[in-house]
Parts: C-alpha cells; sequence; structure tokens
C-alpha cells in the first residue's frame, strides 16, 4: 500500500456529480482539483450498509472540508452507471457536494495498493494528499467498520498547521513548541 510522503498515483476516471442523466458523468483527474488538499476515501461497493452511513458522515461535512481548501471525493470498484442509480434510490445520497468516482478497472486501487485480494474490491482507505500531490496520512479500517469523518477532519486541520500536534488536538488548541 502506499504511504506517507508517495506522490497519490495518476488517475483519470469517470464521476458522477449529480442524479440528472444528461449532466450527471464528468471525467476527474489529479489536475481537476489543483492546487487543493484532496480528501480521497474509498469503499467496497454501492447498496450496502456500512459505506452509505460513511458518504452521508463525509456528506455532513463537506462545507468544513471545503473552508479548508480541500476537495473531498468517494471512489469505490463499482460503474459510473450503478453509482447514479444508487444516488437516485438512497434518500441520504440523492443531494451529495462531491464526486463519486468510479475505478471500475481497478486501476487506481491496484496502484494505491488497496484493491482487496479476497473481495476484488476497494478497501475501505482514505487518504488525505496535500496540494503538491503528496500523500500526507492515510487510514485503512476492515470492510466491516466504518471510519470517522470527523477524525479525517482533524487531521486535515492538524496537517494544516505545519506544526507538532498532540494527541487528541482539535483546531484553536495550542501546537507543541520544542525548545
Amino acid at each position: 500500500m502506499l504511504g506517507i510522503g508517495q506522490k497519490f498515483p495518476q488517475f483519470n476516471l469517470k464521476a458522477v456529480v449529480n442524479n440528472d442523466i444528461k449532466t450527471a458523468f464528468t471525467d476527474v483527474t489529479n489536475d481537476s482539483f489543483k492546487g487543493k488538499w484532496l480528501v480521497a476515501f474509498f469503499y467496497p461497493k454501492d447498496f450496502t450498509f456500512v459505506c452509505p452511513t460513511e458518504i452521508k458522515g463525509f456528506n455532513e461535512l463537506n462545507g468544513q472540508f471545503k473552508d479548508r481548501d480541500a476537495q473531498v471525493l468517494t471512489f469505490s470498484t463499482d460503474s459510473e452507471h450503478v453509482h447514479l442509480a444508487w444516488r437516485k434510490s438512497e434518500k441520504d445520497l440523492s443531494n451529495l457536494a462531491f464526486p463519486m468516482v468510479s475505478d471500475l478497472k481497478r486501476e487506481l486501487t491496484t496502484a494505491l495498493g488497496i484493491l482487496d485480494p479476497n473481495e476484488g474490491v476497494a478497501q475501505r482507505a482514505t487518504f488525505i494528499v496535500d496540494p503538491e500531490g503528496t500523500i500526507r496520512f492515510v487510514y485503512v479500517t476492515d470492510l466491516s467498520v466504518g471510519r470517522n469523518p470527523k477524525e479525517v477532519l482533524r487531521v486535515l486541520d492538524g496537517l494544516q498547521t505545519d506544526e507538532l500536534c498532540p494527541c487528541n488536538w482539535e483546531k484553536g488548541q495550542e501546537t507543541l513548541h520544542v525548545g
């Protein structure tokens, strides 16, 4: 698996950005959000149980991520058409504020090293990538355990301070000063 300090792989994938079949699909690349922090979170499958709770959680915090000049993207190995169908059928996903990206060929999940060897789907992984394309945070849980979007936001805040942040540090608190 790619880790801290490594470059996030180049990608050019289809994404769903709304529920209108005429305008729902767009291409998304690394350059689509040049100069921004990227919060890329991967989930196993559409039409499942844990995944929509996580997507809803990130959506509820999307304004706070935007305030920090960060673009949230969610990825799975389902097709863009399945993403659209899921958005249309799941109330909590119908008005997502960020793109749902399809890694149907599994190229990005493979390049990142997060393709689950048993299930053949993306593992439940989150990456925070700085504006230069460098991975600064990786968070992976078992397929059965949802992640905490508030913790991802807290870590983004810490990374953006460029300071030493103690355990449980939150935005607005003192950072550590050595010497």
